[in-house]
């Protein structure tokens, strides 16, 4: 892993012709410099995960120095904040530091002094933004539970996932709903090069045409009435990222056609600006709907389709991977349990029989719910029939279990499922077609 490296400062200095000349020394020394009049122009800009150091003077009208870094610290402890003081400020520069400023420095100073202050700042800043993308890595599990599974789907998918992770091109996922299509764009992600920078998703479904293009693009201050300052847009933040767009072929044809420059061009046009913003970006694109028939009938754009349609990547639904739903309810029971601070309750045979023999429509996002409500003891109530099966129904779900049990741990090799169950081999073929098992289902990828 390498640590990434920093320019970024955020210079807050009410004075005009100062704050210009730091401006210009700074940038001279290869440091990306926004500058602020004012501390309450800082704060609006500045976000938890700003990727820089802040320098401020002490003493501005309004918010201080002081305050500013409260404030500032309250978003984020650890954003390495620099003060410049004037000789009578020591004392209170002194209590700053108390507060947790970084440093500070006095007027009159060389600007090297300032240069190699905020270098240091900017290597521990870097550390600890790291830190904080590896720890997200290692509690990001939990996302990757659609994953999971022996069956031959789900191993073909982590395979896939593998593969595509640095691969440099765009792809177009594919998949009903609720089967995990932004869990396998994420898990792509993590698994390459840009997992250490932002995996920003968009639902192109809950856009509006008129507030789409700011929203994606952003804009300049100033563009537009209102516009007091400049905003960045939801693609700009997935620079050296990934970019994830879900419901693709539910975008307005304006949007789409702007989001198909974007990926041609690999840049953007915020609104007001001068000139083109250059992105270095991976785009994920998700569909729930036949991406063919889309272009068919006129929702998705044709030359974006084939835009996108580099690499397709089809994720299945659950009905193709029945072996693996006990492995994942019992995760999102785990989950569930975690997230509400209860225990784990034992599966009963009502819980049981839903799972083996339920289709899951709604696949993985069914699958989770239906662990929240046997958790909190709210399930989907059983028909008076189902409620009480027959001896001979239950003997046939439990000769079912049995079987899928035996493949799945002998990996569908049938002379071993054979010698384990004792049977011989055309009464278990019977039994296969009866239950509907396949031993190809179960046998796995070498």
């Amino acid at each position: 892993m390498t640590f990434q490296s920093l320019s970024k400062v955020a210079l807050v200095e009410d004075d005009d012709a100062f704050r210009q000349a730091l401006v210009e020394r700074l940038s001279l020394s290869g440091l990306d410099v926004s500058a602020h009049a004012g501390a309450e122009s800082a704060i609006k800009a500045l976000r938890p995960d700003f990727e820089g150091v802040v320098v401020t003077d002490l003493r501005m009208p309004g918010m201080d120095g002081r305050h500013l870094a409260r404030r500032l610290f309250e978003m984020d402890p650890h954003l390495p904040v620099v003060m410049i003081t004037g000789h009578g400020d020591v004392a209170e520069a002194v209590e700053a530091m108390k507060l947790g400023v970084y440093d500070f420095i006095t007027k009159p100073f060389a600007p090297e002094r300032l240069i190699e202050t905020i270098l240091r700042a900017l290597e521990k800043r870097a550390l600890v933004l790291d830190n904080r993308r590896l720890a997200a890595l290692a509690g990001a599990s939990e996302v990757a539970i659609p994953l999971d599974g022996d069956s031959r789907a789900a191993v073909n998918l982590r395979a896939a996932i593998s593969q595509l992770a640095d691969a440099q091109v765009d792809v177009l996922i594919e998949g009903e709903t609720g089967v995990g299509k932004e869990a396998v764009a994420r898990s792509i992600h993590t698994s390459g090069r840009r997992r250490l920078k932002e995996f920003v998703p968009i639902a192109f479904d809950a856009l509006s045409e008129a507030d789409a293009p700011g929203q994606l693009f952003g804009h300049e201050a100033g563009a537009f009435p209102g516009a007091t300052r400049r905003r960045e847009g939801q693609i700009a933040r997935a620079h050296l990222g990934t970019l994830f767009v879900d419901e693709i072929d539910q975008a307005p044809r304006s949007v789409q056609r702007m989001l198909l420059r974007t990926l041609e061009e690999r840049e953007i046009f915020p609104l007001g600006a001068s000139e083109p913003v250059g992105l270095d970006l991976r785009v994920l694109a998700a569909t729930k709907a036949d991406p063919a028939a889309a272009v068919a009938r006129g929702a998705l754009s044709e030359d974006l389709y084939y835009r996108l349609n580099v690499v397709r990547l089809r994720v299945p639904p659950l009905r193709e991977r029945r072996e693996d739903i006990p492995l994942l309810y019992s995760r999102f029971l785990g989950r569930a349990a975690r997230r509400m601070g209860r225990s784990v309750p034992e599966m009963d045979h009502a819980v049981r029989r839903r799972l083996v023999e339920h289709d899951w429509p709604g696949n993985l996002r069914e699958l989770s719910n239906y662990a929240s409500e046997v958790l909190v003891g709210i399930r989907p109530s059983l028909s008076p029939e189902a409620a009480t099966p027959t001896l001979a129904e239950k003997v046939a779900l439990y000769e079912g279990e049995i079987i899928r049990e035996a493949l799945t741990t002998h990996a569908g090799d049938m002379r071993a499922v054979t010698q384990t169950l004792g049977l011989p081999r055309k009464t278990l073929y019977d039994k296969l077609a009866r239950h509907g098992l396949s031993p190809a289902d179960f046998r796995r990828k070498t």
